[in-house]
């Protein structure tokens, strides 16, 4: 009796081991699986506009509710685009989906004892918005820079501030210019005024805490200056015409 006992523990484990080793290999697969969707519908999105976001669903499933519609690019006031790039990505038009050089002042300046900032740009922004999720982390950035040399090779500058534009939050449960538009001021996003593309672009950084329609002191001061910026665009946007 003992001696069967004895043989069918070896069996129990080997079965235990054969479950872990299944559930292991699922498990391996998954991953693979979600870390690669993205770079395959990059090359949909270049031709297929995004039904949704992954930060959408993700303050879907927060409690909060989806206000979006998207608009081309030509139905969004030209002085959105140009306040929003030299607000977020002044460099947009120069490099190819990371700016390394802006990386390097943030370290610089941290050194110095600065006040911390981000170094993202537009296309890092546009990959974690539609592909990975609004929490930091380490394992965020190590997809998140892959992702946006990707965007940048296979998209033009053009269709990236395109999509940024149409998928970006800009307040609670607002994405995108023309919901953000008919949100805060009521209007379409083409009738907007390089006051209201200021404010849209300091409420960026926070939507959920500074809003575009209901600016405080802070936002008020950070859109003066965004709407500065944007008003001497220039030659820094040529690579969205």
């Amino acid at each position: 009796m003992s001696r069967n006992r004895t043989a069918a523990r070896p069996r129990r484990q080997r079965r235990r081991g054969t479950a872990f080793s299944r559930f292991a290999r699922l498990a391996a697969i998954a991953l693979a699986v979600l870390t690669a969707l993205p770079f395959l519908l990059v090359p949909l999105y270049a031709v297929v506009n995004p039904p949704a976001s992954a930060l959408m669903l993700w303050r879907l499933f927060e409690g909060r509710g989806i206000a979006h519609q998207w608009v081309d690019l030509e139905d969004i006031a030209q002085v959105l685009p140009a306040t929003v790039i030299m607000t977020e990505d002044g460099r947009f038009c120069e490099h190819h989906g990371v700016d390394w050089q802006a990386v390097q002042q943030v370290v610089e300046e941290a050194g110095d004892g600065g006040e911390p900032r981000g170094a993202s740009t537009i296309p890092m922004q546009t990959a974690k918005n539609l592909f990975l999720w609004p929490q930091r982390s380490y394992v965020r950035k190590l997809l998140e820079v892959p992702l946006a040399y990707w965007l940048d090779l296979v998209w033009s500058k053009r269709r990236i501030i395109e999509v940024y534009l149409n998928m970006v939050e800009l307040g609670p449960g607002v994405y995108g210019a023309q919901a953000a538009a008919q949100h805060h001021f009521g209007k379409d996003a083409s009738q907007l005024t390089a006051r209201e593309a200021g404010l849209l672009a300091a409420a960026l950084p926070n939507p959920i805490m500074r809003s575009a329609g209901r600016p405080g002191p802070l936002t008020r001061r950070l859109a003066q200056r965004a709407e500065q910026r944007g008003r001497i665009a220039g030659a820094y946007i040529a690579c969205i015409h």
